[in-house]
């Protein structure tokens, strides 16, 4: 069986928003589930299909749960199109490529894998012995799941992902305090960023569980929304303080795609994907000052056009502490108003940090 929902934007979560519970596929497959009838559906209608298609009828009517129950029970294939909105062809026999590499040893999946291989669409079983549901999508095989199984996962990463948040808030309080005295080192930058970058994959896992779960992961999705609101944006502020001139985020990203797991957890591996900590990223320890776009963007009423204007101007944090009210207003594009709050959130950010560090 694969990954359960696989990246955002593939194929898999695409089919599987198809088939999720509250979908009129997902009905009509549970119904072929109940009446104990194997079934194998193409989601795709092209030459292709139609050159490996035998005998059968066209119809090219909306699909219903209803229908693709009733065209379930004759032996032949149903071809729908790609949106899963009409059902194109029915009782049709499936004739794909014999050389095609299957691994599957039941005929139904034999076909319905090498159907999905030759065309590129994919390709639903339903066994009628062993009462699964079997999706055939970008070379893999994918097992259909019930709802309370996907849940109880879903929620065993939700509790994950929640004592991932609780050290990331712990860690940037600490970052922040760090930035106003100047003491910030790459191990706490990177530390930040490895936890953003875990969290950042459990929640795409669990955006996975809730497209695979349709309406019944809704509950979910709230919770999800809630737990990483802001995390993002938090994200760039960090990779805007501290990413060397000439690196762009893409840069970052790209190089932490390929970071497995395990390798996430060794910082000098997060460091060096930063570009930051030497060429090896083993400096853990040496200096380096923000430019103070993270802390700009925890003050309240403080526009972020203005915050970018002001860092982009100062060019450095400790700068922009040390600016008076009037040399503030002097940038362009900043007032006065703003320059008073930027300047009273700054002392009360620096009171907080300071009592919260050496409490």
């Amino acid at each position: 069986m694969t990954e359960p929902t696989g990246k955002p934007g593939s194929p898999l979560r695409e089919t599987l928003a198809l088939v999720a519970p509250g979908t009129v596929l997902r009905d009509g497959l549970e119904r072929i589930l109940r009446g104990r009838t194997g079934a194998i559906i193409v989601l795709g209608y092209d030459e292709m299909v139609e050159s490996i298609s035998s005998g059968g009828f066209n119809l090219d009517v909306e699909l219903s749960a209803a229908r693709l129950r009733e065209l379930a029970k004759m032996d032949g294939g149903v071809v729908v199109d790609r949106t899963a909105g009409r059902i194109r062809r029915a009782n049709v026999q499936l004739l794909p490529h014999a050389s095609i590499e299957t691994a599957e040893a039941g005929m139904r999946h034999r076909t319905a894998e090498r159907v999905a291989r030759q065309t590129g669409y994919p390709v639903i079983s339903v066994s009628q012995s062993m009462r699964i549901i079997s999706l055939y999508v970008d070379g893999k095989r994918h097992v259909i799941e019930p709802s309370e199984a996907i849940l109880a996962r879903a929620n065993q990463a939700l509790a994950t992902l929640e004592r991932y948040k609780a050290r990331l808030d712990e860690t940037s309080a600490g970052l922040d305090a760090l930035e106003i005295e100047d003491l910030v080192t790459v191990r706490e930058v990177t530390s930040v960023l490895q936890l953003l970058e875990m969290v950042r994959r459990i929640a795409s896992d669990i955006d996975g569980y809730v497209i695979e779960l349709g309406t019944d992961g809704r509950l979910l999705a709230l919770q999800l929304e809630e737990l990483t609101r802001g995390l993002m944006a938090e994200r760039d502020f960090l990779l805007s303080d501290y990413l060397p001139i000439g690196l762009d985020r893409d840069a970052v990203d790209a190089r932490l795609k390929w970071v497995g797991s395990p390798a996430l957890l060794d910082m000098a591996m997060v460091a060096r994907s930063m570009g930051i900590g030497g060429d090896d990223g083993q400096d853990l320890d040496a200096s380096i000052s923000p430019r103070g776009m993270r802390i700009l963007a925890k003050i309240p009423r403080l526009s972020l056009s203005a915050a970018r204007t002001i860092v982009g101007t100062w060019g450095s944090l400790q700068a922009i502490l040390g600016a008076t009210v009037e040399e503030l207003q002097a940038v362009d594009g900043v007032d006065a108003g703003q320059a008073r709050t930027l300047r009273d959130g700054l002392s009360r950010l620096a009171e907080v940090s300071i009592v919260d560090r050496y409490a």
